[in-house]
């Protein structure tokens, strides 16, 4: 596929007019302080992976509405201080899948919690185990178009809010520097990054790549590649929702979520995404910070001008890392993890604090 959007040069530039309704933060506001008014851990269990050098714990915590989210945490074997912890969303359509398909930030050294999308699971990877029990609300099948039709029953309200209490449950974990917390994504995971950067005023630093639900308008012009494309194919049945469906949509503008962070933040993007075209990525990242003024000296966006939705692959992991790891270090943040190789069988200490039975009773 060509490329298919704007020209570099006018993706540097690129500012669309803000599609932001009046009640954006009271609306978030709302949704968030109903969900933190639970304690967020549900139960941390030790799980064998089979894997020598990382231990792991299926956690379990409260998101939206109270629902039980499922989740691994991992920290690198042999390791006794507080490390920073990275949060990281996987793509639409994606669950958790298993421990050990995701073992590049444990392996830099960071504590790793790696959060289930509920609802989801069936089209990627290795399945899910978090059910949505609000999927019930007019729109369609597809997580995109799930309660469409009003902004309180959207699917993304709901996957948001878990987003977020995903950072207040890590940070209630042992083993972990709760000041050092950080948000990385792709695709639909680098939406969610996108979004608990605009909702977590003390995150440590986002990694944001390829994000979904930015510049959703352009977007649903541009491209009818899924999820716009399930959004698409709903509103070409239901002709007429279309003013009901943006008003939602903009609730979960990831524009919207930029301007009110605050981390320091690295984006990736490929020119030829047609999946999550880069003008949205652009747009995100050009006004990123400018509500909080904090997060925009160490603002960064890397584009890969001939590919597609896969982005920088190694090459932009390999930047992630490295920018990571200056950033934490700027911050005075403890300093990743080394196992020794002959201190495997330690950390028994946190096996028990962290076989938490259900802390509501």
């Amino acid at each position: 596929m060509p490329a298919f959007d704007l020209p570099l040069p006018e993706l540097e530039r690129h500012r669309p007019p803000l599609d932001e309704p009046a009640d954006f933060d009271a609306f978030w506001a709302e949704t968030l302080h109903r969900a933190h008014q639970r304690e967020p851990l549900v139960s941390v269990r030790p799980v064998e992976t089979g894997l020598r050098l990382v231990r792991t714990w299926d956690v379990t915590f409260r998101g939206f509405a109270g629902d039980p989210v499922r989740a691994w945490f991992s920290r690198p074997a042999g390791a006794r201080e507080p490390l920073p912890a990275v949060v990281e969303y996987v793509g639409y359509g994606r669950g958790r899948g298993f421990p050990h398909e995701r073992l590049t930030w444990v392996n830099a050294g960071h504590a790793h919690l790696l959060m289930d999308n509920r609802g989801q699971g069936d089209q990627y990877g290795d399945g899910g185990a978090t059910p949505d029990p609000w999927a019930t609300a007019r729109g369609g099948p597809g997580p995109a178009a799930r309660g469409l039709l009003a902004p309180a029953d959207y699917h993304y309200r709901r996957l948001v809010t878990d987003a977020v209490r995903a950072v207040t449950a890590v940070r209630a974990l042992p083993g972990v520097d709760p000041a050092h917390t950080v948000a990385v994504g792709n695709s639909q995971g680098g939406g969610l990054a996108l979004a608990v950067a605009g909702l977590v005023p003390d995150l440590a630093a986002a990694l944001v790549t390829a994000p979904f639900l930015c510049g959703v308008r352009r977007a649903l012009e541009l491209t009818d590649t899924g999820p716009y494309g399930e959004i698409a194919g709903y509103l070409c049945v239901h002709r007429g929702s279309e003013e009901a469906a943006y008003r939602t949509l903009s609730y979960v503008e990831g524009v919207s979520f930029a301007r009110r962070a605050r981390a320091p933040v690295h984006f990736g993007t490929g020119l030829r995404d047609t999946v999550c075209p880069p003008s949205g990525v652009y747009a995100a990242f050009n006004r990123y910070g400018e509500l909080s003024g904090g997060a925009r000296a160490h603002r960064e966006i890397h584009p890969y001008p001939f590919n597609g939705h896969e982005g920088g692959g190694g090459e932009h992991v390999r930047r992630q890392l490295g920018w990571l790891a200056a950033r934490l270090a700027e911050r005075g943040a403890t300093r990743a993890a080394r196992p020794d190789p002959a201190d495997m069988a330690v950390m028994a200490d946190m096996g028990d604090a962290a076989d938490v039975v259900d802390p509501a009773g």
